[in-house]
């Protein structure tokens, strides 16, 4: 079953490592990403898609004026995976979409968000060894000789010039996961990774469901926020580990220290989902 709803703590963290033994390896780790909602009816939209309009279309413009003004010592390489990774990080609307290799990470960025604790959030989980399976012949081939089950920006280079290049590939959309330079703190403590279709307009949680065995969602009840976050915040799962600096520190201190009652008076309603609403850029999900 693809979706499931756990009702306690203990389930969740079956659920959550369900996977996670790796025979091959004989070890536990998992060959899932991993991405915390704190609304279960989010899509998995790329911030390129929410942007809305002709967005296809504004992608060349937008990464093009990212690179004219930003500094160029901001990134490691010249490439155009270096710059949509370091655009991603810092909040420009891409085709990336961020994920964990930490349940607990993803966890937290389904559990951060306190004023969304009426509602049900959730953690999906992708296997990325088994879609790359189905990425185009010379993308795996690039993988097999590096020995790797994920790409880096720099064997992402060394493949594909360029974004037109990349979807130019496949007959059909396919999903590749990479990860980001390790350009700062942030990256590092969210164990962060991003994924990309080949095609910017489809919508990746759509082209799951043509390929059930690559993934699940964990439903997570709303009445269960309170003890999942409790449990992160005593692991040490939290904004000021996760965010280092004052604004995550910050960010901490105020969810820490919010009465359980004043967190759920006067909540919105939650008629729809206000997925233009401004979020906090996180490698890890939508808080």
């Amino acid at each position: 079953m693809n979706e499931v709803r756990v009702d306690s703590w203990g389930a969740l963290q079956e659920e959550l490592f369900s996977d996670a033994w790796n025979p091959d390896i004989r070890r536990f780790r998992s060959l899932s990403a991993f991405r915390g909602l704190s609304d279960a009816r989010y899509p998995l939209k790329t911030t390129l898609i929410r942007l809305g309009g002709p967005f296809t279309k504004m992608e060349t413009h937008l990464l093009r004026n990212f690179r004219k003004y930003a500094h160029r010592d901001v990134v490691e390489g010249d490439s155009i995976w270096h710059w949509l990774s370091v655009a991603q990080h810092h909040g420009l609307p891409t085709r990336l979409l961020d994920w964990t290799y930490s349940p607990f990470v993803a966890l937290h960025f389904a559990t951060a968000n306190i004023e969304k604790f009426h509602m049900d959030g959730a953690v999906w989980m992708v296997n990325y060894h088994q879609a790359h399976h189905l990425l185009p012949r010379p993308l795996r081939g690039e993988l097999e000789r590096e020995g790797s089950d994920v790409f880096t920006v720099d064997m992402l280079s060394d493949a594909v010039d360029s974004l037109p290049h990349f979807s130019s590939l496949g007959d059909e959309t396919f999903l590749l996961f990479l990860e980001p330079p390790s350009m700062d703190d942030r990256i590092v403590n969210q164990y962060a990774l991003f994924s990309t279709l080949s095609d910017p307009a489809a919508v990746l949680d759509k082209w799951l469901l043509t390929h059930p065995s690559l993934w699940r969602k964990i439903i997570l009840p709303a009445e269960l926020k309170w003890e999942v976050r409790d449990k992160l915040d005593q692991a040490n799962i939290t904004e000021r580990v996760l965010f280092p600096g004052l604004d995550g520190l910050s960010s901490w201190l105020k969810r820490h220290y919010t009465p359980t009652g004043d967190a759920q008076a006067d909540l919105p309603g939650g008629d729809g989902l206000d997925e233009d609403a401004p979020t906090k850029r996180s490698p890890a999900g939508m808080s």
